[in-house]
């Protein structure tokens, strides 16, 4: 009888150990099946720490192969453009961690192979003591003509490739330098809207009339108007409840049709148009264009901030068809915008790592241009292209006018209740070989017609060879 209660003992207790055995093997399989990369990536993994100090990082590359980061022989990180491509490259340092791209592209600068960094310390035997190169789309004469454009005021520039996504510049002022930041990082970090601030795709504003082609396209999508009908504006549009909308500088439009009147930048016809669209269809027009959504892949971007659709009334309807009311948007998604119309109404996803190479010089990784979004009809995003054409033959954006090219574009004055207006501009141009979109916003800048347009004109020359 004590023999058989010693044996019943010994079974519980081995029954219990394989139970343990059992969840033991269950939350390992569960660590390396789906939880490895956050694991792998975790700043407080020795391991990964102790393999970094051993590898010789890879170089950043802009497009045509140029050195954007690199590694210096005492094993610092060298950056070449400095503060013009901060906001593309980030900055890499052993006490304040990574950002851009070099946080972005850590594991592909490490040479560190998701593959690898699952199976533990045995994965060092096949670790190279050089990391990978990581090519971008982004073009440097493009990136510094935006940044000097910019010229240290407050702002950002994004220029896309409308085909394919490819993010060929992306500027936010004012900036840091790379090279020492280090040094400056108390200072800096204390500024909550300062240099470290990516402007591009953190900075959020009010499109101001940048929003007025998406607008016109909403209204003829649903029928609130046509291109013949004629809107008479006087300077002034009674929004109701003693609000009034009026145009910039006190002017009047006259008699204007919808290509006019964008043309124009017209408040008072957008205005008119956003009180006949009501929330619904104002939600469901930047639902369209992706305004209520996020990028992922490589590009982090700020989610716009959108109206309470659903309790507007018809004062904050007008007021965010010319972009204001509490609308506020990336100068990244306005890009997006622009690209909608320069691309039979497709919408590329953003990105900016084009290829990973190894030290041989072999291609390991190679992005694949995807669609994002199809925002409008091809039919639609001719007539506005067409529309946005005009801005820049007979309307504000004379400015970004450049011998020879096809340049389309939009302009906006966002009121902003803390200071000055902000100045916009987005756009496209027809390139020998391609079509780029763009969008410019100089904080503070007044008009975007005089401030923004020039500098997008500055970019366009940068790239026409």
């Amino acid at each position: 009888m004590a023999d058989w209660r010693m044996k019943r003992q010994i079974l519980r207790t081995a029954s219990f150990l394989l139970m343990l055995v059992g969840l033991l093997t269950v939350y390992i399989v569960y660590l390396s099946a789906w939880e490895a990369d956050d694991l792998a990536a975790n700043p407080l993994n020795m391991r990964s720490a102790a393999a970094r100090a051993d590898i010789r990082r890879g170089s950043i590359l802009d497009a045509r192969g140029r050195v954007l980061a690199q590694t210096r022989q005492d094993g610092s990180r060298s950056y070449p453009m400095g503060a013009a491509m901060a906001a593309v490259t980030g900055y890499n340092g052993e006490k304040i961690g990574s950002a851009g791209v070099e946080g972005h592209a850590n594991r592909e600068l490490l040479g560190l192979s998701e593959n690898l960094s699952r199976i533990g310390p045995i994965s060092q035997l096949f670790q190279s003591d050089q990391g990978n190169d990581v090519k971008l789309t982004i073009e440097a004469d493009a990136q510094q003509a935006a940044y000097d454009g910019l010229d240290g005021r407050r702002g950002a520039v994004v220029v896309l490739d409308a085909a394919t996504g490819a993010v060929l510049a992306m500027v936010s002022s004012p900036s840091y330098d790379p090279n020492d930041i280090e040094s400056n990082w108390k200072l800096l970090s204390k500024q909550a809207d300062g240099a470290l601030l990516n402007r591009a795709v953190q900075g959020l504003y009010p499109p101001g009339s940048t929003i007025k082609p998406m607008i016109a396209d909403a209204a003829l999508t649903n029928a609130a108007t046509n291109e013949r009908e004629i809107f008479d504006c006087n300077g002034s549009l009674d929004v109701g409840g003693g609000q009034t909308i009026r145009e910039s500088h006190g002017e009047v439009h006259g008699r204007v049709d919808l290509r006019k009147a964008l043309t124009e930048s017209c408040n008072v016809t957008f205005g008119t148009l956003g009180m006949r669209l009501g929330d619904e269809k104002l939600k469901k027009a930047f639902e369209r264009f992706g305004f209520d959504r996020e990028i992922g892949g490589d590009i982090v971007m700020t989610r716009s901030h959108l109206p309470s659709f659903g309790t507007l009334g018809s004062g904050d309807q007008a007021q965010t068809a010319i972009g204001q009311s509490s609308l506020l948007v990336t100068p990244m998604h306005m890009a997006l915008l622009a690209a909608a119309y320069a691309n039979g109404g497709v919408i590329m996803k953003p990105y900016l790592v084009q290829q990973v190479i190894t030290p041989g010089g072999t291609v390991i990784h190679e992005t694949v241009p995807q669609k994002w979004l199809t925002a409008t009809t091809p039919e639609m995003a001719a007539r506005l292209d067409s529309y946005m054409e005009d801005v820049v033959t007979k309307g504000t954006g004379k400015a970004a006018q450049v011998s020879g090219i096809r340049v389309t574009g939009k302009t906006g004055t966002a009121e902003n209740a803390a200071g000055k207006d902000h100045a916009w501009f987005i756009g496209s141009a027809e390139l020998r070989n391609r079509r780029i979109v763009f969008a410019v916003i100089v904080e503070n800048g007044g008009g975007g017609g005089t401030q923004a347009a020039p500098i997008a004109r500055k970019v366009i020359l940068s790239l026409q060879n």
